[in-house]
């Protein structure tokens, strides 16, 4: 008979679950446009606290340093889990941190869309999942200047180059969060579709 699942084990991902909400849910960009003095940047443009939103401020730094610190949100817990618990951490870091960051307890569960921190758990699971995201993000967002195209690009990347590139584990998490984060874009879509969705720069995502 196959041994029962061993305590510890599900206690082990609990801990990692809630190691990757913890960071996950900082609000990264709310918290440095209040300290730069430019108020609530969720009462301007989508109303969204990640970097896309950040610059409709008019602070280019403050939008780059919400996208890094937001990818690294995502990279760190993914990479303390998987030193301390392994890759079914990883996994569950991972998941987490994305949840965190799209319903952070801290704003009453209204945060981002998590296209950066997804960068970041593809960066902390597997480097060439990372590299995959980047290149999709970074391709699709100078080609069509569309950020929320670019994002949803990302995510599906990643998820399909899990098992592409050597990582089959990985692609149920990364196949969740780009379900949900293609979810949380449903309104961009919807303008994708009328030919109505603004560029990088404009007023609303």
């Amino acid at each position: 008979m196959p041994s029962a699942p061993r305590p510890e084990i599900a206690v082990n991902e609990l801990f990692a679950a809630l190691l990757g909400y913890a960071i996950g849910s900082i609000p990264f960009g709310l918290l440095l446009t209040r300290a730069a003095g430019m108020g609530d940047v969720r009462q301007i443009g989508s109303g969204n606290i990640g970097a896309t939103n950040v610059l409709r401020t008019g602070n280019k730094g403050l939008a780059a340093a919400t996208l890094v610190l937001d990818l690294l949100k995502g990279l760190a817990p993914v990479v303390i889990a998987g030193q301390i618990w392994g890759e079914v951490g990883q996994a569950f870091a991972a998941g987490a941190a994305v949840l965190g960051h799209c319903f952070p307890v801290w704003l009453g569960f209204k945060g981002g869309k998590g296209v950066a921190t997804n960068a970041g758990v593809s960066f902390g699971l597997a480097w060439p999942l990372g590299l995959a995201y980047a290149f999709v993000w970074l391709s699709v967002l100078a080609i069509f200047r569309v950020s929320s195209l670019a994002g949803m690009a990302a995510v599906v990347a990643a998820a399909a180059a899990a098992p592409l590139f050597g990582y089959p584990q990985f692609f149920p998490v990364l196949a969740a969060i780009a379900l949900l984060i293609i979810y949380l874009h449903r309104a961009n879509i919807a303008r994708l579709m009328k030919g109505e969705e603004p560029r990088v720069g404009g007023k609303k995502e």
